[in-house]
């Protein structure tokens, strides 16, 4: 599994029901119903990772994040998550909000685009950068917000949304020494799990 979803088991409750957001194959809630007793479901727009989903036995609907999560109730699940589609949405800052209109808390975690070797890669080469964590080429993305940690901690406060833990992620060195002492610039993979 990757680093970021190991993070995410350890902040949520044991026996708490979680809804999974652009949830994929379904790893996250499988191993989340394995180790920590969760019910919940995922929310998913591809078919094959929806089959996917229900081979494993995870709950799934089908359903475009962009259009909101109108069809849930006020507090329906103890915590939300949406790990790597943050920077893929039209609207990010609607769609955490909606979270936490239907999540006691949530837990997000998306790609820092202001890590060093992004800039690098941009500074010298001159052509946006493309890597084990953003395999894409410009034409090609679906990511269409890039967003930094201190971007996300801005709007955080702008919103007023409480960070109860931040995680900063980096898998290759240097970064794995400086990633908490400068984590815009270091951390690959920024991990953030808020409250109202």
């Amino acid at each position: 599994m990757r680093i970021d979803l190991d993070v995410i088991q350890e902040w949520i409750t044991h026996g708490s029901c979680v809804l999974d957001l652009g949830c994929g194959d379904g790893a996250l809630l499988e191993q989340l119903g394995k180790n920590r007793g969760v019910t919940g479901y995922g929310l998913e727009i591809d078919p094959g990772q929806i089959t996917r989903c229900v081979e494993r036995g995870v709950n799934v609907v089908e359903q475009n994040l962009d259009a909101g999560l109108g069809n849930f109730s006020d507090g329906s699940f103890d915590t939300v998550v949406m790990t790597q589609a943050l920077q893929t949405l039209r609207h990010p800052h609607l769609v955490v909000e909606e979270m936490l209109r239907v999540g006691r808390d949530c837990i997000i975690t998306f790609p820092n685009f202001g890590q060093w070797r992004a800039r690098w890669h941009l500074a010298f080469s001159g052509r946006m950068p493309v890597s084990d964590l953003l395999p894409y080429e410009w034409y090609d993305t679906p990511n269409i917000h890039f967003c930094t940690f201190r971007d996300f901690e801005v709007l955080c406060r702008e919103r007023s949304w409480t960070i109860l833990h931040r995680q900063v992620v980096c898998e290759s060195m240097p970064g794995g020494i400086f990633k908490e002492y400068l984590p815009n610039l270091f951390g690959e993979t920024a991990i953030y799990h808020l409250t109202r």
